[in-house]
């Protein structure tokens, strides 16, 4: 009797433990595999994305562009992708919100690095290890490795080729100044970060000074929003957008619109980045369609007019300066005011 009570008594306090330690399987959902780098990888992450079945992508990429690169990557593997799609401002927010409200429904974000560093502060992406980061360009692995860097929006001077002959077109920003430029210049409302990245290259010094000579001699007008701004120089309300994104340019082009673009130095490149949450609910489906998305996924964007980092599909421009993300999210509140200081006081 007392043996029986004894092994019954064993048998519970095993069940005990077992219940209060974390499961093997639970162990691995994010962690393990986020650093496992060994040779049977991919095919242990296709084999747990089979399970799962699904993932949850949040990004603020073209619609069009983002359903090229999520049907291959179902076709490849038979993996659902649920995409909710809004600005990278509403990305950020609407994670943040989620996580504290205790709701992890979402495994990967795809949108502007800015935001993916503002992510990253509130402590919600995975570091993440693979050996398809060895591929791209150097700048796109982010120190923390939170995020990487998957595409790169080139900071271009792009002008109406009905309006703008291309013999006449800036080769630099000094060459803005010319009066010849009177009422013909625009520029994105919010483009602090770009303004302290050619600052930064330029000086302080040096830069801001030019661009109220710029401004006071042939004034400036403000548009919000990069797609806005491209779309005017196609209409030629604006003949000539100051701070329009090259993959616009390249679309535009394709559709034979009347566009075309120069990148004035320094080249400044604002970098979107690609991450795994920290408590993806579909964590092999997310470190998959990470690897994908930085490989097939590249060749797609690059197809459609992006600049991917991924080398071994397109090598970037050479001389590329990325914003700082990290320090925009610091100096923000100053690299705002004197934006507007500069361009919109007037």
């Amino acid at each position: 009797m007392i043996m029986r009570i004894a092994a019954h008594s064993f048998a519970v306090f095993v069940l005990l433990l077992a219940s209060a330690s974390p499961r093997p399987a639970d162990a691995q959902t994010i962690a393990d595999i986020a650093g496992y780098s060994g040779p049977d990888r991919t095919q242990r992450l296709i084999d747990g994305a089979k399970k799962e079945g699904t993932l949850s992508l949040y990004s603020s990429a073209e619609v069009n562009d983002t359903l090229a690169i999520t049907g291959a990557f179902e076709k490849a593997y038979g993996v659902k992708v649920q995409l909710w799609r809004g600005s990278s401002e509403d990305v950020l927010r609407r994670a943040v919100t989620e996580a504290h409200g205790g709701r992890y429904d979402v495994d990967v974000a795809e949108t502007a690095g800015t935001e993916m560093e503002g992510l990253q502060r509130e402590q919600l992406l995975q570091e993440m290890s693979s050996p398809v980061f060895a591929a791209l360009m150097p700048q796109a692995v982010v120190p923390h490795r939170g995020w990487v860097t998957d595409r790169l929006s080139i900071f271009t001077a792009a002008f109406n080729t009905g309006i703008v002959k291309p013999v006449d077109a800036p080769k630099t920003y000094d060459d803005l100044a010319d009066p010849k430029w009177r009422g013909k210049l625009g520029i994105e409302a919010d483009d602090g970060n770009w303004l302290m990245s050619v600052a930064a290259a330029m000086g302080e010094d040096k830069a801001l000074p030019l661009f109220r000579k710029i401004v006071a001699t042939n004034g400036m007008s403000i548009r919000k929003g990069h797609t806005l701004l491209s779309n005017l120089v196609v209409a030629g309300e604006v003949p000539l957008g100051l701070t329009v994104y090259g993959y616009r340019v390249n679309e535009l082009k394709m559709k034979n619109a009347p566009i075309e673009g120069v990148v004035l130095p320094p080249a400044i490149a604002l970098p979107t980045g690609i991450g795994v949450f920290a408590k993806s609910p579909h964590p092999y489906a997310a470190a998959l369609f990470m690897d994908f998305y930085l490989t097939e996924g590249e060749r797609i964007l690059a197809a459609r007019g992006n600049v991917p980092t991924n080398r071994t599909v397109k090598e970037p421009p050479p001389g590329l300066i990325l914003v700082d993300v990290a320090k925009y999210l610091d100096e923000g509140d100053r690299w705002t005011k004197l934006f507007k200081e500069t361009f919109a006081a007037r």
